[in-house]
């Protein structure tokens, strides 16, 4: 039940970031379930070994360069799922900042 309450959060967190980032669309409920869904994924099985393998230049930046691997990971959802695009990489920076910080409040309240 944890599971789908997350997954939904962030799929309503990807619908208000789409109604005020130009650059991002998404076209309905079900896309936006399915981006969340697929970043929840990405999140919890690819994230941690890219971290692992961008440790130096993440160490270098000061932990900045985490925030371009969320981007990445927006970025390439919007690749795969009809219905959900992203415009440019500096509105996936973004929107991965903003549905972040969205779903981490949300969280926080459930």
């Amino acid at each position: 039940m944890k599971f789908v309450i997350r997954i939904s959060i962030t799929a309503l967190a990807l619908l208000l970031v789409a109604r005020f980032i130009p650059g991002i669309e998404v076209t309905g409920i079900v896309p936006a379930l399915i981006a969340a869904l697929l970043l929840g994924i990405l999140n919890a099985v690819v994230r941690p070994i890219l971290v692992v393998l961008t440790l130096p230049i993440t160490i270098v930046t000061l932990g900045l360069f985490i925030f371009v691997i969320n981007a990445f990971m927006f970025w390439f959802i919007a690749l795969f799922v009809d219905g959900f695009s992203v415009s440019s990489f500096f509105t996936a920076l973004i929107g991965s900042l903003i549905v972040s910080a969205v779903s981490a409040i949300a969280h926080k309240f459930v």
